[in-house]
């Protein structure tokens, strides 16, 4: 591998930093736009059953007070402006800064993403080896086949489909939550075990796409002429495989980092409904259903620069291991 490039991934990154301003400007412009063209009030949503008996003048209060009245571009250039500053508003719908809530379910919503991202890849990687050592065999169409079923399920249904087995059934896993009910902190153990049938369900609706990519990577690289070569020169194959073939068929595995990552957070937000993880899935969907502007807009500018930054990772990744790639021409 080449010497790390560090002015050419400087200027990589800086470009793309400059590219992620506008395009993030306009998404945040787009929440604003979509959510105020929403059927939902949020007038009645921040009242609750109260709004039912309040007459249309405390009503009209409400809403100027939450600035609901004003015209939704007003509400995104002052949401913007203060945003600037560090200042993200204050959520309606869960009574706190928008910064707090972020701060107190982001966490545990990365650690989720990265357990199942890293059982992912490395479940994939293997899968898919060794269905590429023998193309054709009975392990590689069983693996083929199961990474196609997956590739089709949708990720509620296998989530439910685990509390039933494990949960339920076998009683070997806890259902839901971060702890568990009787507790009154929470420990390291208790998410341990907590973590594991959601983090693998996630991880599970990742799997097909490491382990198509990784099986086609190395069955095209066990055919290159380098890989003959090797062969030929009498190196074991074990040495083959895990020396040359495994490295360059893993390249084009690496351009996954970043196309996953929408769908990777997609699945999160299902995942954490599924199994009550305390994660942002319940804040957006109460954000979303409430027209909680703020923290509408400071969970979707996540979301985008999670997504934008999953591509930047997944670019500079194969440049560094892809001496045809060249990081300043990117």
């Amino acid at each position: 591998m080449n010497p790390l490039p560090w002015g050419a991934m400087a200027r990589l990154a800086g470009r793309r930093t400059l590219f992620a301003a506008p395009v993030l400007l306009v998404v945040t412009f787009g929440v604003f736009a979509i959510a105020a063209a929403s059927p939902f009030d949020p007038v009645k949503a921040y009242a609750g059953t109260a709004a039912l008996g309040a007459d249309q003048e405390t009503l009209d209060r409400l809403r100027a007070n939450l600035g609901a009245d004003q015209p939704f571009a007003e509400r995104w250039w002052r949401w913007l402006t203060s945003a600037l500053t560090g200042d993200l508003g204050q959520s309606s719908v869960m009574r706190q800064p928008v910064a707090q809530v972020i701060a107190e379910r982001l966490a545990w919503s990365a650690l989720l993403c990265a357990v199942a991202f890293a059982v992912a890849v490395l479940a994939g990687t293997l899968l898919g080896v060794l269905a590429a050592r023998r193309p054709g065999s009975w392990l590689d169409r069983t693996v083929t086949s199961l990474a196609y079923a997956l590739e089709a399920a949708p990720v509620f249904w296998i989530a439910l489909l685990a509390i039933w087995l494990f949960a339920l059934q076998l009683d070997v896993l806890p259902a839901g939550g971060l702890t568990d009910t009787a507790s009154e902190q929470v420990s390291t153990g208790q998410v341990a075990s907590h973590i594991v049938l959601p983090a693998c369900v996630l991880a599970v609706s990742q799997l097909p796409w490491f382990t198509l990519y990784v099986r086609q990577g190395v069955g095209d690289a066990l055919a290159e002429d380098p890989v003959r070569g090797a062969r030929a020169r009498g190196l074991d194959e074990r040495t083959v495989l895990l020396g040359h073939a495994l490295r360059s068929g893993l390249l084009p595995v690496l351009t996954l980092i970043g196309s996953r990552v929408p769908e990777l957070i997609t699945g999160a937000l299902l995942v954490e409904s599924v199994f009550s993880w305390p994660g942002i899935a319940a804040a957006t969907v109460q954000a979303a259903t409430a027209v909680d502007f703020p923290l509408l807009a400071a969970l979707t500018t996540l979301a985008t620069a999670a997504v934008l930054a999953g591509n930047l990772l997944a670019d500079l990744l194969y440049g560094l291991f892809d001496p045809r790639v060249k990081l300043s021409e990117m």
